[in-house]
């Protein structure tokens, strides 16, 4: 590839859709080549990327063509730069296209935001060779996440961690594999209850051979990879074989070995199905929204799927309109969508051989995939028999999840609008109307937190949330805490910031809520006169009469009457929705720190698997860390989140 990075021009004029000779220049220039272009706003920010088979024929039709008014017009008139990467084939500019994508986030095109990474099943590694059994001697099955290791077996992915799970309650139900830590394995003298109830075979206690164990693990590997009826023959041959032996003992434990299995694949309705490893996708576009819903089946099992929401459709349909052209013209937004979600979903993850979806997709496309992955991708979209059943049901889960969707956003967009109304705000747009919300939480003074939480674009903005650990006040007092979050939150933006300072990150939000009535909101409006804010913003939250939900008024600080609002607003209801976040999350955080002061909580700190919510469960169930050390096992596992397993580590860890 070449790249090719021209000077940056002067600024266009803002009033006018005027380009730069530079720039334009520079349009005249590029190559008849396959290639990726990214154009840049004088603020350096990424409008748009876009592929061509044919450079200079696609970026000339952007500049020669009056666009008007519409949505590509108003970002033709903000194109300050562009830069050009050229390839060797349109495959090659597809794949380059959507990594540029995923990386800068252009406002112009289709985005899939990146979710957490999949769930896989694991098996550890069986060793060529141990002196003795222990661990490692018998590998384990495991629900996992994150990077891979070449030396161990995984599965997958799934789209979802309950999909793992089921997988892994099969593998306990049929093939008896152990699910338990290392550590825990090593320390045991006696089989756990996962031996008493048939779900483990007792490898910790030589309950089973190696050998066995070890034939056991290599089925189970079978069936997950989709050969059931391998697996079936295998196990019927070794129940002969015991059988001829007069060994009746060990040929029942096959035979019931072999009916568990048989009843698995019934219920999993895999009996007739030819496909081992396939991803059905369904597309469906409505309201000026999408929703792509994957499902996956692997190893001839239905694992179940996930619903995926891209931004800037509209936007995205709008520039195709100046790309597409002869039988391209009558691609629709659907496959658009679809083959956007496909380029940028399968450039981080394996691609099954097999694609079933409810649109056609291009062929450059699976061309692309194809020499990505190295094998050869295959899509259909009028599929047969059980595909055809798998896609119907993908493109009814799409459907309902898309009105899902809708329904909740019309209701938020009519709770912010009504709040708006109710309370005389003039945001420049109501999508980026801003509230933050403040709340005190501690017990008897101990652990005192401050909370704010955020409220942007109709929803909680879940990564702006904020933590504060109030100190230097006397323990108790809600008001000096209130104080001193406040100012801490604020000060960069009041008049005694230092002359001649770059503006701070960020904004004042449109609205601060602070859960309290007359005292908190007095205490709120001296911290905005001494910082020389606008007291118009603080509204207390009160309780109304019987501290009753539904009864609660609004305080401000600049003066204005009390407002009471009816129970059943939809402006009372987004107040109550995102008080009721700050309180939680400032909850949360109290009992989290508070299981930290504690004597005795760091020693819970240091036990894998015990965060702040089961630490704070445990310290309160056996009132300090004397009483959960000198708990047994049994006693432990009975709190809300506590394993078997856990609980052995815990009692181990503190002994």
């Amino acid at each position: 590839m070449s790249e090719i990075n021209p000077v940056e021009p002067p600024e266009a004029p803002a009033e006018a859709p005027v380009h730069s000779e530079q720039l334009l220049s520079e349009v005249a220039a590029l190559p008849a080549l396959p290639g990726v272009y990214r154009y840049f706003d004088a603020d350096g920010t990424v409008l748009y990327v876009g592929k061509a088979k044919n450079l200079k024929k696609r970026v000339t039709t952007y500049f020669q063509r009056d666009h008007g008014g519409t949505r590509i017009g108003h970002m033709v008139s903000k194109i300050a730069r562009m830069q050009t990467t050229v390839v060797r084939s349109e495959a090659e500019a597809l794949l380059l296209e959507n990594n540029l994508i995923k990386t800068l986030h252009p406002k112009y095109n289709i985005l899939f935001r990146d979710d957490k990474s999949y769930p896989y099943l694991k098996i550890t590694a069986l060793p060529a060779f141990a002196a003795e059994p222990s661990a490692v001697t018998f590998p384990r099955v495991a629900y996992y996440r994150g990077a891979v290791e070449k030396k161990h077996r995984y599965f997958g992915p799934f789209p979802s961690a309950w999909a793992v799970k089921e997988s892994i309650q099969l593998l306990q139900k049929v093939f008896r594999l152990r699910t338990c830590e290392d550590t825990v394995f090593n320390n045991r003298t006696r089989p756990c209850l996962l031996y008493q109830i048939k779900r483990c075979s007792g490898p910790c206690v030589n309950f089973v051979s190696p050998q066995d164990y070890a034939q056991d693990v290599l089925n189970a590997e079978k069936f997950l990879d989709g050969e059931t009826q391998q697996v079936l023959k295998a196990l019927e041959v070794r129940m002969m074989a015991h059988s001829d032996k007069l060994e009746f003992e060990q040929a029942a434990e096959l035979r019931n070995q072999m009916s568990a299995l048989s009843t698995v694949l019934h219920q999993q309705s895999v009996d007739n199905v030819s496909d081992k490893d396939v991803d059905i996708l369904a597309v469906k576009v409505q309201g000026g929204r999408a929703c792509v819903n994957l499902a996956m089946v692997r190893g001839g099992r239905h694992l179940g799927d996930r619903a995926y929401y891209p931004t800037h459709v509209e936007d995205a349909v709008f520039m195709s309109a100046v790309e597409v052209e002869g039988e391209d013209a009558a691609q629709g937004v659907e496959v658009q969508v679809l083959e956007a979600f496909i380029a940028q979903h399968y450039i981080d993850i394996p691609i099954p051989p097999a694609l079933i979806t409810s649109v056609p997709v291009g062929k450059s496309l699976l061309d692309a995939l194809s020499s990505q992955s190295g094998t050869k991708v295959t899509a259909v979209h009028n599929p047969r028999e059980q595909r055809r059943v798998w896609l119907e049901m993908a493109q009814k889960n799409a459907g309902l999840q898309l009105a899902r969707l809708l329904a909740e956003e019309g209701s938020q967009q009519a709770r912010t609008r009504a709040l708006v109304d109710a309370l005389d705000l003039a945001p420049d747009d109501l999508d980026t109307l801003r509230i933050e919300c403040f709340d005190i939480s501690h017990t008897a003074g101990e652990a005192t937190q401050a909370s704010c939480v955020v409220f942007q674009q109709h929803k909680m903005q879940n990564s702006e949330y904020r933590r504060y650990k109030i100190e230097g006040i006397t323990p108790g007092d809600d008001y000096a805490a209130m104080r001193q979050v406040l100012t801490r939150r604020y000060s960069k933006f009041g008049v005694q910031a230092e002359p001649g300072a770059e503006p701070p990150a960020g904004r004042m939000p449109d609205l601060v809520l602070v859960d309290g009535g007359k005292g908190q909101v007095s205490m709120a409006k001296s911290v905005f006169e001494a910082l020389g804010l606008d007291l118009g913003l603080i509204v207390g939250v009160e309780k109304g009469e019987g501290r009753k939900v539904g009864l609660e008024e609004l305080v401000f600080a600049d003066g204005r009457t009390k407002a009471t609002l009816a129970r059943d607003s939809a402006a009372l209801m987004l107040v109550a929705q995102i008080r009721d976040e700050a309180h939680r999350f400032a909850i949360t955080g109290m009992r989290a720190q508070r299981a930290k002061v504690r004597v005795g909580g760091s020693k819970l700190e240091d036990i894998a698997g015990i965060g702040p919510k089961k630490r704070a469960s445990l310290l309160q169930r056996f009132g300090g860390i004397r009483g959960v050390a000198a708990a047994g096992v049994d006693d432990i596992a009975k709190v809300d989140g506590i394993s078997r397993e856990l609980a052995e580590e815990i009692y181990r860890a503190l002994r």
